[in-house]
């Protein structure tokens, strides 16, 4: 049987490919920069949901505890990330760019910081690494819009 780790990082690598090809694609393929982009950004906001959704049944197995984050509190984090993921897709790229790369942010700070106690030490690292890489290419995503529609 696979360790659930190994399966992690494995899941959380294939994760990093469309991000990769999406950022590759638009300085190999600038002909195609306006179908690249909006696939980046729905990419995106899928990944931004999905990751939102780790805390709806984190919430639910806090029951009473109001320790570092309430249930309250925990769900209310998932719905903001979840319908900010869903907004940025109605919004202009320029906005996007902002949203998406706020957006990643603050689900790492809430991870490591108020969520800290509740993950293991190797999924803080894993989401670390990938977080880095996956803002890594919202900036460069963010870079090249700006710079072809400066």
């Amino acid at each position: 049987m696979i360790a659930v780790a190994r399966l992690a990082i494995v899941v959380g690598i294939a994760g990093l490919l469309p991000f990769l090809a999406a950022i590759l694609g638009l300085f190999m393929m600038p002909a195609k920069s306006v179908v690249i982009i909006s696939y980046f950004y729905l990419y995106s906001a899928g990944i931004l949901a999905f990751m939102a959704g780790i805390y709806w049944p984190l919430a639910m197995q806090l029951e009473n505890r109001c320790y570092p984050l309430s249930p309250l509190v925990t769900m209310l984090l998932s719905q903001v990330f979840f319908i900010s993921a869903g907004i940025g897709l109605l919004l202009p790229v320029a906005a996007q760019v902002v949203l998406y790369t706020v957006a990643y942010i603050a689900l790492y700070v809430v991870d490591a910081r108020w969520m800290r106690g509740y993950w293991p030490q190797w999924y803080l690292k894993l989401r670390l690494v990938l977080t880095a890489i996956v803002l890594l290419c919202q900036v460069a995503a963010g870079t090249w819009f700006f710079m072809a529609h400066g």
